[in-house]
């Protein structure tokens, strides 16, 4: 996974330095940031006149004919999905995983992520019990959360929404974190 470019909200990001787990990431806020992409149809600009729906008669009816008496039986119609404006599902997923308190990388993957890089310096297959996976993937995790957001901090900073890989540099070299 090394030296593997990442796009990450239009620019890329060169993974050569940082560790597997980082990347992994790097991946997933991407895939959290291709959520909150601006809607672009004609129906959320302004300006835009909505469409006048055509007269037609009911279906199974004449034009001329009088109603009858009695309840109208209306086909149900699909319910539409909900459709949430630009932003709000990304503050909905930010307040679900603020309350929770589970861990967001997957446990396997990360068991397999650590035992590759152990073995690529180690040369041996070494064993790993579970709770010692478990801690070293809440410290991994806990730290790029922290990282995160004191880059975070960096962006509003720089008067900026938008989380550039700059504002991660400069939370890593202002926070004195030279090995990842």
């Amino acid at each position: 996974m090394f030296g593997q470019s990442v796009l990450l909200n239009t620019e890329f990001v060169e993974i050569v330095e940082r560790s597997d787990f980082a990347a992994v990431f790097l991946l997933l806020l991407d895939c959290v940031l291709e959520t909150m992409r601006h809607d672009t149809s004609a129906s959320r600009r302004k300006g835009a006149t909505p469409r006048r729906r055509s007269q037609q008669p009911a279906p199974g009816s004449t034009p001329g004919s009088p109603r009858t008496s009695g309840p109208l039986e209306r086909p149900q119609k699909a319910l539409k999905k909900r459709r949430f404006r630009p932003g709000t599902r990304a503050l909905m997923e930010i307040r679900k995983y603020q309350k929770s308190t589970d861990l967001l990388l997957r446990k396997a993957p990360f068991s397999r992520l650590v035992r590759e890089v152990c073995q690529s310096y180690a040369g041996d297959y070494m064993r790993w019990q579970v709770y010692a996976l478990m801690a070293l993937q809440e410290a991994a995790e806990a730290f790029l959360i922290l990282l995160f957001s004191d880059a975070n901090l960096c962006a509003i900073h720089a008067k900026r929404v938008t989380l550039f890989p700059r504002d991660l540099q400069l939370a890593r070299r202002i926070r004195g974190v030279d090995t990842m």
